[in-house]
Order: structure tokens, then sequence, then C-alpha cells
């Protein structure tokens, strides 16, 4: 059936699919039964506006007037990247009658933008900035249901909740704050049939993504203040402390590396455990090596019992993980440069390395964003990942599709037929030794 997100499926006529929908939409709204053609998405977000009790007839209200809203828009973190939308979406909106559309998390729309004609009818639909279409106030909407969902979604005319939006078809896509991965808003393109294509949300998605990229550039994952370790892709971690960088030796990026991961500190066993591969090893060992660090780095080095850092120190690997639980794939992944400390075999080291890798890549397919999985399949872990060029396949169009199908073919037949990918990721770097 295609990706449940997108409005009409390749070759739909537009027509008869409003006709279908207008009736499932009387249905829904008289007596509570969703009926084919209704997709899942639009489905859930019925239900939530009938729990809502929400008015099929409902109407938007302006809730920010001019006065506020101009100072508020301006201090809003997606101002920064108004420049961006309308350099990606300006010409696509005036050429096609269509409209440019950012609202906020609460779903305010900020900036409405685009051809004059298709500006006033959006005046007389409510369309405008300051007003509220958000999923709780307006139903089923694009923009609204983007921010109160977090995922993208495209809706087509009868789709929508409330009837005075019927003519419509829209598009939208969540941007997340790259540092906490937090909803700030979605980015919106609102026209007419021309929009229910596969293509549109595909489009919209690709700008949300270049938008929380444009973010990360004006907001560094890493602190500006305080420690912080840099340790992906580099076998050895460059430390920034007390005004210092410092470059980090092999054993050391791994105590220090650990020690980050655990703020909470490790006794010498952990430790010992977490970093050499031979259980025999002796804890004077380990001391030697705790020695030698806090001869390179003073008062920053670790304090003992338990071995922990001096002050808090942040991580690249710390702040990808958090802006993977919070939904920020595509932020993550554009400071992603590899895997954490590659060369290294310190059973702790693969262990979490492993680990990151898993979550990045879940998150990856479970997006099934053709942007997100085109740049993991061409990155130098993910290449030889069968699953992943599946799913690229599965989500371009099929214009698209042979030369991600081609790859796969090839890497069954390299790896032997459906191969575990996880399984090749464990080939791919050194592993502790087991017991």
């Amino acid at each position: 059936m295609g990706d449940p997100s997108v409005a009409l499926p390749g070759g739909a006529d537009p027509a008869a699919r409003r006709r279908e929908l207008r009736r499932a939409h009387a249905a829904f709204t008289r007596d509570g039964r969703v009926e084919d053609p209704v997709r899942a998405v639009i489905a859930r977000s019925w239900r939530r506006c009938a729990r809502a009790r929400l008015s099929p007839e409902c109407a938007p209200g302006v809730e920010l007037a001019e006065a506020e809203l101009r100072p508020y828009r301006e201090e809003h973190p997606l101002a920064r990247v108004m420049p961006l939308f309308r350099d990606l979406v300006g010409a696509f909106a005036a050429h096609g009658a269509h409209l440019l559309a950012v609202c906020d998390a609460r779903g305010s729309l900020l900036w409405v933008e685009g051809e004059p004609g298709t500006l006033r009818r959006a005046e007389g639909l409510g369309f405008v900035p300051g007003a509220r279409w958000a999923e709780a106030a307006m139903g089923t909407n694009a923009p609204g249901t983007a921010v109160a969902t977090g995922e993208p979604v495209q809706v087509f005319g009868a789709e929508h909740f409330s009837r005075r939006v019927h003519p419509w078809t829209c598009a939208a896509a969540p941007v997340r704050d790259p540092r906490t991965g937090r909803v700030l808003g979605a980015v919106d393109i609102t026209g007419d049939d021309g929009l229910a294509h596969p293509h549109s949300l595909a489009f919209v998605q690709a700008v949300a993504r270049a938008a929380e990229a444009q973010l990360t550039l004006l907001e560094p994952g890493l602190p500006a203040a305080g420690d912080c370790l840099a340790a992906l892709g580099r076998d050895e971690a460059l430390l920034v402390t007390a005004g210092r960088r410092v470059r980090l030796g092999r054993r050391h990026s791994e105590i220090m590396a650990l020690l980050a991961h655990h703020p909470e500190g490790l006794s010498g066993e952990e430790l010992t455990i977490a970093l050499y591969e031979d259980e025999s090893v002796s804890p004077v060992t380990l001391r030697a090596e705790i020695s030698r660090l806090r001869a390179v780095l003073g008062p920053s080095a670790p304090l003992s019992r338990p071995y922990r850092t001096a002050g808090a120190l942040d991580a690249d690997f710390t702040a990808l993980t958090r802006q993977l639980a919070g939904g920020a794939v595509s932020a993550a992944l554009h400071h992603y440069p590899g895997p954490l400390l590659p060369a290294s075999t310190a059973p702790g080291i693969v262990r979490l390395r492993r680990r990151i890798e898993e979550h990045a890549r879940a998150a990856v397919m479970a997006r099934a964003d053709a942007g997100l999985l085109t740049d993991w399949v061409c990155s130098p872990w993910g290449a030889d990942d069968p699953e992943a060029w599946r799913a690229l396949a599965a989500a371009l169009p099929p214009e698209r599709r042979p030369a991600a199908l081609a790859r796969v073919r090839a890497l069954d037949r390299e790896l032997g037929a459906r191969p575990d990918p996880r399984a090749r990721r464990r080939a791919t770097y050194p592993q502790p030794a087991r017991p």
C-alpha cells in the first residue's frame, strides 16, 4: 500500500478519492465508524478529535494579534531557519500556487506565505498568521497533527476533520531542537490536489531535515562551556577542558569515554573489567594508567573511590543518544562522524559502541525517511547493511528503486540470503574476547 503517511498512492484518482473520503467522513461524524479508504494515521487523529468533542464545523481562532505575533515569532527558534524555508519552499509554492506555513509547537501559525491568490483563499479559511491550527482546536490537519504526533503527515481533502478544510491538501513535518529533541514546530505546504503525491511529503520532510541540520550548525551538539569529549569516529578522543584541547592516547580515550558514560563513577574492579580483555590484569596496571592520565590532565583528571570525572563532562556520543531518544534523528546523524572509538577492543567500549550504533540504526529504520536512509547506506557503517538498503528501496518512489534493489541483490549474493545485518556489523569492528 505504500507509505501510510502519504495521502494518495501513486496513480490514484484524486476526484474519486475525494468522494470516497467524504462518504467515510460523513459515516464517522454520524456514528463513529471508520470505513475504507481512511488511513490508520487519519483514523487515529479522527478518534482524538472525537474524544476532544470537536465539531466537524469547527473554525480557527486568531490567538496572536499582530502586536503580539511580531515579537513572539522574532524570538522563536524557527525564525533562524525562515530564510532556509523560503529558499527551499518559496519558489515551489509560488510556482504551484501553494503556501508555505510554519507553526510553533502549539500549532499556532507564525508565518503563512505564498502565491497571492492562494493567500486570499486561505485568509477566508482562517489559515493566517496568529491563528491556532492545533489538532485539539481545528481537528485533523497537517501542521497541527504533525506537532501533535511528532511525525510527518499528509492530509488530503475530507481527511481533514473540519469540513471547511475539505477543498485543501497539506503536507507537514515537525522540526525538532537538535540539542534536546523537543518539537519546535512544523513546516507545512498547503494547496490543492497537486500536493496529493508522495513527493510532496518527501519534500517537506527533506526541508525539515535541512532546518534541523542548520540549527545544529548554529548550536553545535557539544557545549561551548565546560568539559567535553569528542570520541565518535576517531581512535583517539579529543578532550576540551579548562580552555585546552587535549588529544588523548587510546587507553586514556577509553577511560574518559567510560567515565563520561558513567557519571556516577566506577569502582576499580568495574573499570578494569570494562577496559581489559585479559581478566587477569592486575589492579596495579589500571592505577598506573590513571596516574599517567593525571599527569596529562592535571586538575581535570579523574578522581578516585570511585573513579569518576572531576566535574561535569559531556560527550558527543551522549549528545547523540539524547537527540535520538528525543526523536531528532536527522540532527543526530548530521554530526555522527562514525562509531565510538572504532579501533578499541576494550569490552566496555565495544558494548557501548554497538549499543549506540544499533540505537542510531533503529531510529533511521523506524523513521523510514528516504533522505535519512540514503545518508545511512552511503556511510561506511551502513554501506553493507542489506536491511537498510531494502528499507531505502521501499521509501523511494518507484522510478528510483532499481539502484537500491540492485545493491540489495549484490549484498545477498555476497553475504548469503537475508543475512543478519547485526552479525555483519559485529564482524566489522574488533570484539572482546569471550570467556
